[in-house]
């Protein structure tokens, strides 16, 4: 992997920011996406092209703004709060259908017309918050399908799927940056780069596990 691209689905937050930076690490050159499709957390794109812009890695931001138009979900409506609390058996609020299916489909041919085969995405099974497209099956299925879809040897890498967010800390940790992740990432979904609002589902996953990263380390 050493002499090939690699293109990351990028969003700026925790997880793919952690990605990008394994990328970095294994491939000659890497690539970043990422998408605008009317989240509330926009800022989320401001976040991703100046990680990139600083780190190095040529940064593209394509237009899905149909998801969110066609889609309800409290990432995308203003008029609707992030769940904090979910009964079992549910999806939260938060997930926005068919998203994932929609980023990696159109990574994939973003990619073939760079002449990219490694598609690099953040989804983890271990730590999913409930969304079904975050699942091992759906992106090896995906993968399958593009594949065949464009005749191209797609391979789509998942290097946090079985890590859970404490995992996640220790692999930014051993890629040496722990304080990128923590300072410059934008995982909050009200919008807020760093420990965020300390208050949406989002923020709670990823202070937990990094409370439990660090006392790992003592």
């Amino acid at each position: 992997m050493k002499s090939e691209k690699a293109l990351v689905v990028f969003s700026g937050g925790q997880d793919s920011t952690t990605c990008l930076f394994w990328a970095k690490n294994r491939f000659a050159d890497v690539v970043a996406l990422s998408f605008d499709y009317n989240q509330k957390h926009v800022l989320e794109l401001d976040c991703a092209k100046a990680i990139c812009q600083k780190y190095g890695v040529e940064h593209h931001s394509m237009n899905l703004g149909l998801l969110g138009e066609i889609t309800s979900n409290s990432l995308t409506r203003a008029d609707m709060e992030v769940d904090k609390e979910v009964e079992e058996g549910s999806l939260p609020n938060s997930f926005v259908d068919g998203r994932n299916m929609l980023f990696f489909t159109f990574a994939a041919i973003f990619a073939k017309q760079k002449g990219i085969r490694h598609i690099v995405t953040g989804v983890s099974q271990s730590d999913y918050s409930g969304y079904p497209d975050c699942r091992d099956i759906f992106v090896k299925s995906l993968n399958v399908t593009t594949n065949l879809a464009m005749e191209y040897d797609f391979v789509m890498h998942t290097p946090l799927m079985w890590l859970d967010k404490a995992q996640t800390w220790g692999l930014a940790d051993r890629l040496g940056v722990l304080d990128v992740i923590k300072n410059e990432t934008l995982t909050c979904y009200n919008g807020i780069i760093g420990d965020g609002c300390g208050e949406c589902p989002a923020c709670n996953l990823r202070s937990k596990g990094y409370e439990k990263y660090m006392e790992s380390k003592l």
